[in-house]
C-alpha cells in the first residue's frame, strides 16, 4: 500500500461545495446514535519527534462515527484542550439544520476551552457510504478528523457483493511543529507561503520509510482470496494524493457517500476532503511479513498529471432505480466564477506590502465579527451583504499570461442568496477557456458523478449542476487550506420554501457565543490604502 502526493496546489485548484448543499426534501426517521468528543491536548511521537497536538479522544485520526442512512447522530463535544475550535460534518447533506454545520464564524462560533457544545447531525435517506468529520477553525483539522461511515437501511445492502471484511483507510499529515503557530508566523510576515508538512500518513503512522521507521506502522490483514471494502479519506492538508495496492486492482463503488458504477483500475487520485469506496480482492502472491516494503509499480508519479485526469474522469454514478442520478435538466440560475490566486500589494504604515490573496470572481473572502448564520436568522444587519457576483468583473484570456486586465481584488463579506436548494454532479470539465457554445455539448446530463468535492484544474473548467432546496447558511471553498486560508470562500444563503416541512429548523438553546475573531484569515486589508491586483500568477 502506498501513496504519493500528486501536485498539490501548484497544479490544481480545487472547490469544495460542503455539506448542506447536498440536499435533501424530508427528514427521514430513523435511529438515534450517541458519540463523546473530547478534545484534549495529546502527546504523540512520529518521525522521532514527540509533540503536544489537539485530538479527539486521544486519538489520532479520532474516532469513527457509524450510522445507517436516515439515522440521527447526537455528538456532545467537550473541549478540554487549550484553544477554541469546531466540528464539521463533511458532506452530511444535514436537511434545513445548518446549527450544526460547524464552520467557525460561518455557522457557529468556536467551542472555547472548558465548555461544550452538542451538535445534532441528520443524516439524509440518499446517502449512502463514507463521509467523514474535521475541525473547521484554523489548521486544526490536521490532527482533529475521523470517518462517518452510513450503512445502507437494515434489512437492505450494499448494490455490489457483500464484502469479506471493511477497513477504514484515513490519509492525513504530520506537522514536527504546531502548524497552527507556523501558520500564524507565516502570515504576519507575508510570506507568499503556509507550513508544509513533515510526512504522510496512513491511520495516523508514516511509512516504513521515515525516520524512526522501526515505529509502529499501519498495516492490514487480509485472507487470500477475501474481497475487502476500504473507505478511504483524504484528510490531508493541501495535497491530492494517488493511492496504489501493489500488484492489485482496485474496483471504486463510491464516493462522497453516492454509489458509483464499478470503475476497475490499478491506482486512485483523491482530493483533499473526498472519501471512496473501493474493493479490493486478495488475490496476488504473499510476501513474508518480513520482506521489505515498495512502491508499487502503478503508483503514478507527482508530476503525472495526466494520470489523475484519466482517473477521475472515468467516474460515473451508479444511477440505477434504486439509487438514481437525479441530475437537472432545466436551468434557472447560472453563475460563471473564476478562481484564481493573486499577489496583492498595498500601503501599510508608509510601506509597501505584498500580500498573497485567493479569490472567486474577484472576491477575497473576509470572515466577519459573528456568525452569518445567526445574523440571517436573527436579521442583524452589518455582517455580510448579498451581492456576490454571478460572473467576473471583465471576461478575458483566463488561462494565459498575456494581456492581463488591472482589475482590483476586493477584501469582502458576500454571499449568494437563493431560493431554494443544491444537489450537486460534475457534468463536465476540460482544460483552457471554457467554450459555452462547444463545451456543453460534451456535457454527460445521465451519469454524472455526484461529489461533495469538486476538482477544477489549473487552467481549466469544470461545469456543475446543482438543484437549490436545503434552506440554511451553508459554505463554499477551497479545501486546499492555504487557498481558502487566502480567501478563496463565499457562502450561499438558501431562502425558506414556504412551508414548516421546507423550512429552517430553529436554533438550539446554546450556541457558542461569538468571543475572540476568527482564525480562517489572520491577515485582513482593513490597514490597506488602494487594495491592487497586480495579477501576479502563482
Amino acid at each position: 500500500m502506498a501513496l504519493e502526493k500528486m501536485g498539490s496546489s501548484v497544479q490544481w485548484l480545487l472547490l469544495v461545495l460542503l455539506s448542506g448543499l447536498m440536499l435533501v426534501c424530508r427528514i427521514a426517521e430513523g435511529d438515534t446514535h450517541y458519540y463523546d468528543f473530547v478534545l484534549k491536548d495529546t502527546n504523540f511521537t512520529r518521525l522521532c519527534v514527540t509533540k503536544t497536538m489537539l485530538a479527539v479522544n486521544e486519538s489520532f485520526p479520532g474516532p469513527v462515527v457509524y450510522v445507517h442512512t436516515g439515522d440521527t447522530a447526537i455528538i456532545n463535544v467537550q473541549n478540554e484542550g487549550s484553544h477554541g475550535v469546531t466540528i464539521h460534518w463533511h458532506g452530511v447533506k444535514q436537511p434545513r439544520n445548518p446549527w450544526s454545520d460547524g464552520p467557525d464564524h460561518i455557522t457557529q462560533c468556536q467551542i472555547q476551552p472548558g465548555t461544550s457544545f452538542t451538535q445534532k447531525v441528520i443524516f439524509s435517506e440518499d446517502q449512502e457510504g463514507t463521509l467523514w468529520w474535521h475541525a473547521h477553525s484554523d489548521w486544526t483539522r490536521a490532527t482533529v478528523h475521523g470517518a462517518i461511515v452510513v450503512l445502507p437501511t437494515e434489512g437492505t445492502t450494499y448494490p455490489f457483493p457483500q464484502p469479506d471484511g471493511e477497513e477504514v483507510i484515513v490519509l492525513a499529515c504530520w506537522y514536527d511543529a504546531d502548524q497552527n503557530a507556523e501558520l500564524e508566523y507565516d502570515l504576519i510576515h507575508y510570506n507568499a507561503t503556509t507550513p508544509e508538512s513533515d510526512a504522510y500518513t496512513i491511520n495516523g503512522f508514516p511509512g516504513d520509510l521515515v525516520a524512526c521507521s522501526s515505529e509502529p506502522a499501519y498495516s492490514l490483514v487480509v485472507d487470500y482470496g477475501k474481497t475487502y471494502l476500504l473507505r478511504i479519506v483524504n484528510a490531508a492538508m493541501n495535497s491530492e494524493l494517488f493511492f496504489a495496492i501493489s500488484e492489485h486492482n482496485l474496483t471504486v463503488v463510491g464516493t462522497d457517500g453516492t454509489y458509483t458504477k464499478p470503475l476497475v483500475t490499478n491506482y486512485l487520485m483523491i482530493t483533499p476532503g473526498q472519501t471512496m469506496d473501493v474493493l479490493i480482492t486478495a488475490n496476488q502472491r504473499q510476501l513474508h511479513p518480513t520482506s521489505f516494503a515498495f512502491l508499487p509499480a502503478t503508483l503514478p508519479t507527482f508530476y503525472q498529471l495526466d494520470a489523475g485526469y484519466n482517473f477521475t474522469s472515468k467516474l460515473r454514478s451508479l444511477a440505477s432505480p434504486e439509487h438514481p442520478a437525479n441530475v437537472p435538466q432545466n436551468v434557472t440560475t447560472r453563475m460563471f466564477i473564476t478562481a484564481s490566486i493573486n499577489l496583492v500589494s498595498y500601503t501599510f504604515e508608509g510601506i509597501i506590502v505584498p500580500h498573497i490573496a485567493s479569490t472567486l470572481n474577484n472576491i477575497s473572502f473576509m470572515d466577519p465579527s459573528s456568525s452569518i448564520l445567526d445574523a440571517y436568522y436573527r436579521h442583524i444587519s452589518g455582517v455580510y451583504t448579498t451581492d456576490f457576483p454571478d460572473d467576473p468583473p471583465s471576461f478575458f484570456d483566463f488561462t494565459g499570461v498575456d494581456d492581463l486586465p488591472s482589475a482590483i481584488t476586493k477584501p469582502a463579506t458576500k454571499v449568494k442568496v437563493s431560493s431554494s436548494w443544491i444537489y450537486l454532479f460534475v457534468i463536465g470539465t476540460g482544460f483552457g477557456n471554457f467554450d459555452p457554445v462547444a463545451d456543453p455539448k460534451g456535457y454527460n446530463l445521465v451519469d454524472p458523478p455526484e461529489q461533495n468535492t469538486v476538482r477544477v484544474p489549473k487552467n481549466g473548467w469544470v461545469a456543475i449542476r446543482l438543484r437549490v432546496d436545503n434552506p440554511g447558511v451553508w459554505l463554499w471553498h477551497c479545501h486546499l487550506d492555504r487557498h481558502f486560508t487566502w480567501g478563496m470562500a463565499t457562502v450561499f444563503i438558501v431562502k425558506d420554501g414556504g412551508t414548516p416541512e421546507t423550512s429552517l429548523l430553529p436554533p438550539p438553546d446554546y450556541m457558542p457565543p461569538c468571543t475572540t475573531p476568527s482564525p480562517i484569515r489572520l491577515e485582513d486589508f482593513n490597514d490597506a490604502d488602494g487594495v491592487v491586483n497586480t495579477i501576479s500568477k502563482i
